[in-house]
């Protein structure tokens, strides 16, 4: 199915999670309204989540954390800037048979698992690159082209910054997103976009600087409202209690007090004050949305699964080593509904 009729645009463990059902018909500002139930199944980098709610199966490759290098003569200019990280993943190690990779090789093969396995949709949740090379977007652009399957693409913080430049991370992201990425959104808004897939509404949402906008806010507000089904991708994880540093949005702990990498990173020191308002209460709304069924991020480089307010958060190992994850929606099965309902 091509890409532009398949989506609807609106602008060895096992970890079970029973929540109460959702009515669709219900918005958030009903004290009532109660939650989706599904269950989510866990075993290595596959998860299958089941619920009621799903009429489809809905099969997802997640990739985070390429980090590709590739550049050309036309990133001579912008050498001072990306020197360091350009020699950051040249080799890599698999993060599961630890022989050796890299970033190229890593992406061809999560895009071939996609292709082979049918998959419905493709998610590129930031750090995608390790620098707004246009060599290296080129390549992601052409690579995606060949395998044709829908995919979403969200910014993460080396995507859009070099290293040493001037600016503050909100202009930076803009100028690199308008001068760079901007093909890779498919005419959707770089900080804000949902996607319909089979049911289920996928949210994009930027929080590459950390922080989340008013804009943000009200945008993911609108779709809880909207009672769809909901999975939220970021590239910064949601804070949770007991996470590090990296875990960044809506962290209490996040600021300048925190921040050990700013020189290192060549960018602004993160701000006295720590976050805003605004996304403290996007961590609020976004574990008390009735209507999601977790969150999928990257950012730390590895795999991690945490529960908050019965919303799971699945954070996966980083591409550049090799990893992805396997992801299915399916539907509840009747010899199943006894487990949740």
């Amino acid at each position: 199915m091509k890409r532009r009729l398949f989506f609807k645009n609106a602008a060895s463990a096992s970890l079970g999670l029973g929540l109460t059902k959702l009515s669709t018909n219900e918005t958030t500002s009903n004290p009532s309204k109660k939650d989706i139930q599904f269950c989510v199944a866990v075993e290595e980098n596959k998860l299958q989540f089941f619920s009621d709610v799903i009429k489809e199966p809905i099969r997802i490759v997640h990739i985070a954390d390429t980090h590709l290098f590739r550049d050309d003569e036309r990133g001579v200019p912008y050498k001072k800037y990306s020197d360091r990280m350009a020699k950051a993943y040249n080799q890599t190690k698999h993060f599961k048979t630890d022989e050796l990779t890299n970033p190229e090789l890593a992406f061809e093969a999560a895009l071939n698992f996609a292709k082979e396995s049918q998959a419905d949709l493709i998610t590129l949740i930031g750090d995608i690159f390790s620098f707004p090379s246009e060599a290296a977007i080129e390549w992601v652009q052409a690579k995606l082209e060949e395998v044709n399957i829908p995919y979403i693409y969200v910014a993460g913080n080396h995507d859009w910054h070099y290293e040493g430049m001037e600016g503050s991370l909100e202009d930076l992201r803009d100028k690199w997103i308008a001068n760079r990425l901007l093909p890779l959104y498919q005419g959707n808004h770089p900080l804000m976009a949902a996607y319909d897939v089979k049911g289920i509404r996928f949210l994009a949402i930027d929080n590459s600087t950390y922080q989340i906008n008013e804009d943000q806010l009200a945008f993911f507000g609108k779709h809880v409202s909207s009672g769809i089904p909901l999975v939220l991708l970021v590239h910064i994880p949601m804070y949770g209690p007991g996470k590090s540093i990296g875990f960044g949005c809506g962290n209490p702990d996040w600021g300048a007090t925190s921040d050990r990498n700013f020189e290192l990173e060549g960018r602004l020191k993160w701000p006295e004050t720590g976050h805003s308002e605004t996304t403290f209460n996007f961590h609020k709304a976004v574990f008390s949305a009735p209507n999601l069924m977790g969150v999928f991020a990257g950012h730390i480089h590895r795999f991690s699964i945490e529960s908050i307010k019965g919303k799971p958060q699945i954070v996966t190992d980083d591409n550049a080593s090799g990893g992805h994850l396997d992801v299915n929606f399916l539907p509840l099965e009747p010899k199943d509904k006894s487990l949740i309902f």
